[in-house]
C-alpha cells in the first residue's frame, strides 16, 4: 500500500496531517482519500480543474511527477508519495 507523506509547511495549515496509507490506484483516487481524511486539503493542493496548483509539488519515490494537469503518473504499492508546498520568499 503506498504511503502519502506531507511536508511541515502543509502541516502549518493542516496540523493533523500525518503519514497516511493510500488504497487508491491513481493520484486522483489518492486525493479523494485525502479529502475524506483531511477536509479542505484537496482544494488547497488542486485547483478547480483538478490540476496541481503552482505552489505544490508531488514526488513519487523521489522523482517529481510529470503530469501536473491530469495527475496520470503511476506508482506502485510500495511507493512513497510526497506532497510538498513550494516555499518562496527572500
Amino acid at each position: 500500500m503506498p504511503t502519502i507523506k506531507f511536508t511541515y509547511a502543509l502541516k502549518r495549515f493542516f496540523p493533523k496531517l500525518k503519514d497516511t496509507p493510500a488504497t487508491g490506484n491513481t493520484l486522483t483516487d489518492v486525493f479523494k482519500e485525502i479529502e475524506t481524511n483531511y477536509p479542505g486539503l484537496r482544494s488547497y493542493v488542486l485547483d478547480e480543474k483538478g490540476s496541481l496548483r503552482r505552489h505544490v509539488n508531488i514526488f513519487i519515490d523521489g522523482k517529481m511527477i510529470n503530469d501536473r494537469n491530469k495527475l496520470s503518473d503511476t506508482f506502485s504499492s510500495s511507493s512513497e508519495i510526497y506532497i510538498m508546498q513550494a516555499l518562496s520568499g527572500g
